[in-house]
């Protein structure tokens, strides 16, 4: 049966022979002897465990997890156990890494898109990322609204041209108005806006928010803080504004 040396193994597994060492050290994988002069050797039952640990540490199990299945007496019934384990790590890893990916994307994207862009404007970015849930909800709400009252619409007008009908529709007024306006007092309420210029995050008056140019994801107001007039970002309200409101 063929014999190794520290690092032998080590060329073998592509890990440093300190590696080989410290897992020596740490029990789970001691050499089968020692030669008269004290050095390592490892026999081929060694080298495919250790083929198996770096395996498990390609998948980034820790060695405390390895250790604990290598002494084991049936492993099988811990090893599902400490993948599962692992998965789950794993799956909260890369989901933690696409968030900073998906932030980094949308600083890159404002950095390409902002005229005057400065520090400042990083911290924008960053209330924005933060808020896009609430403000995602928000918009969820009104677009809820907004399908109730075309269903309504569409189904009353349709009954009154086919079969002349129209108290259907008089009916639906009665829902559609009251939904229409609670879903724009609701939005209103529950949404702000950032100022490019100072930076700082308002509420308008429904007045002036009502009849404002905007865009899907903007709207021009002047802002009360500094006085500037153009395009502000959307963003949900913070939750003391919505307090207040209350």
């Amino acid at each position: 049966m063929s014999k190794y040396t520290t690092g032998e193994i080590a060329r073998l597994c592509d890990v440093t022979v300190r590696t080989v060492q410290y897992y020596d050290k740490r029990g789970i994988l001691v050499p089968s002897e020692l030669s008269e002069g004290g050095r390592r050797i490892y026999s081929e039952d060694d080298l495919k465990r250790m083929k198996i640990i770096c395996f498990l540490r390609d998948l980034d199990m820790s060695i405390d997890s390895i250790g604990e299945l290598m002494k084991e007496e049936h492993p099988q019934n811990v090893i599902s156990i400490l993948l599962e384990q692992q998965e789950q790590s794993l799956r909260s890893e890369i989901s933690e890494r696409q968030a900073k990916l998906d932030a980094l994307a949308e600083l890159k994207k404002s950095v390409k898109d902002t005229e005057n862009f400065s520090f400042e404007s990083i911290g924008d970015v960053a209330y924005q990322m933060k808020n896009k849930k609430k403000l995602r909800k928000i918009r969820g709400v009104i677009l809820t609204a907004g399908i109730i009252i075309d269903i309504i619409e569409v189904a009353t007008i349709a009954l009154w041209a086919a079969k002349g009908i129209w108290m259907p529709f008089v009916l639906g007024l009665c829902i559609m108005i009251p939904l229409g306006i609670w879903a724009t007092i609701y939005y209103m309420n529950h949404v702000a806006y950032i100022c490019p210029e100072c930076h700082e995050v308002f509420q308008p008056s429904k007045k002036e928010m009502f009849f404002a140019l905007h865009t899907p994801t903007t709207r021009k107001l002047t802002c009360p803080c500094c006085g500037h007039k153009g395009y502000c970002v959307e963003v949900a309200a913070p939750e003391e504004a919505k307090e207040a409101e209350a």
